[in-house]
């Protein structure tokens, strides 16, 4: 009987590996990273973030893919969204003739089109239980890229679901990680999750919890993010804390502790362990790129470029992180530059619209930081910087020779 789920790749690296070195490789980006993370060309400096661009479930996930087509040339493939929120690397695989597998207006995919013959592919993200499902009475082929991080969060909230506390999940109730992990809790018959996005809305559970928050009005604030059939005087009398793996660290670990103290100022001290847990579900890639460009913008900068997808959050909380202490322009990639108008197309901390401005270069000498996300592949970060010397009619060719 055909294997029909894949989980540990294919073992052919080996026959992928030129085509992964063309499409993502960065022979300046390498350069910058032997110089000390820093490159000077004429009047502008270049610093580079310790930790920057492709994670290890990324590159898995990236590899993975490949390493389908290879395995199965001949076999439709299909992607259930996005392998991840980059828009280099999505092309690429379009370009490998995988199909993309969007959700419809009832918010639903539609898997009406595979066959048992088909592949499909699992974003890092993962997949919510009842896709997974759908997919498996299919028949077809799946292989899983499910970020091993992504799985450590689903372990944990089925743990809180198996013993009967209720998820509280600090993430995006529209990303598709938190789709996937929200989901996790219907594997236990009563179930429960609530997705906070951000401290203010914490502080509304908290404030029901400690009895100062109607539940009429919880319900309706968090209509689309609660499990159905809940309750807020009933289920979030024992809660879990668990987080979207590329939230910022410090807001995920503030909001547990001020759940903790709400729950301590409920229940008391002494019976805590019976209504409240928490584990840091940050994964360790988001922590370093978090930590590595903190302490980039500890130096002098007169601009901060951060590239990666706009639906990255992971990228656009790198972004919201440098905004504060540096001009900040988070960008979607290197075409966004435009060196024959001195221009950059951008999208400004904590808006939806692409922007454009003249002139963001600061004029005489310059030090620029640069970050990705870890979606972010190299060669969109060297082909940045090329673009931004390229603006002073500086080439980096020499710099490669």
């Amino acid at each position: 009987m055909e294997q029909t789920y894949f989980r540990k790749g294919f073992g052919l690296k080996d026959a992928i590996e030129g085509a992964l070195t063309t499409d993502y490789h960065s022979r300046l980006v390498d350069a910058i990273r032997a110089n000390g993370h820093t490159l000077t060309l004429g009047d502008l400096t270049f610093r580079l973030a310790r930790e920057f661009g492709f994670c290890y479930g990324v590159d898995r996930a990236v590899e993975y893919a490949y390493e389908s087509r290879s395995k199965f040339p001949d076999r439709r493939t299909f992607l259930v969204g996005e392998i991840i929120h980059n828009p280099h690397v999505n092309s690429k695989l379009r370009a490998m003739e995988v199909e993309f597998i969007f959700r419809g207006a009832d918010g639903e995919f539609d898997f009406g089109a595979v066959a048992q013959s088909d592949v499909v592919i699992l974003p890092a993200f993962g997949v919510t239980v009842q896709d997974f499902a759908r997919l498996r009475a299919i028949g077809c082929v799946l292989v899983d890229t499910t970020c091993g991080s992504v799985l450590n969060v689903w372990k944990r909230v089925e743990s809180y679901a198996r013993d009967g506390y209720t998820a509280v999940i600090h993430g995006k109730y529209f990303h598709e990680e938190t789709k996937a992990t929200a989901s996790q809790v219907t594997k236990y018959p009563g179930g429960k999750y609530i997705i906070v996005r951000h401290m203010d809305e914490a502080k509304e559970v908290c404030a029901h919890i400690e009895g100062g928050e109607s539940r009429e009005r919880l319900l309706q604030h968090f209509s689309h993010a609660v499990s159905p059939g809940f309750d807020p005087d009933l289920d979030l009398v024992k809660i879990g804390v668990a987080n979207q793996t590329t939230m910022l660290s410090n807001e995920s670990l503030a909001i547990a502790g001020e759940l903790r103290a709400s729950m301590t100022r409920r229940w008391g001290e002494p019976a805590l362990g019976d209504h409240f847990r928490t584990f840091d579900t940050i994964c360790s890639a988001t922590q370093e790129r978090q930590d590595a460009v903190l302490k980039l913008i500890e130096e002098p900068l007169d601009a901060m470029v951060v590239i990666g997808g706009y639906n990255s959050s992971n990228t656009t909380h790198l972004a919201a992180i440098c905004a504060p202490r540096v001009p900040t322009y988070h960008i979607e990639d290197a075409l966004c530059i435009d060196p024959q108008s001195a221009s950059i197309r951008h999208l400004p901390v904590g808006t939806r619209d692409e922007v454009r401005r003249d002139a963001w270069l600061p004029s005489g000498p310059a030090c620029i930081g640069i970050t990705a996300g870890a979606s972010t592949p190299n060669n969109k970060i060297g082909e940045t910087v090329e673009r931004i010397a390229a603006i002073r009619g500086v080439s980096v060719a020499a710099t490669l020779a």
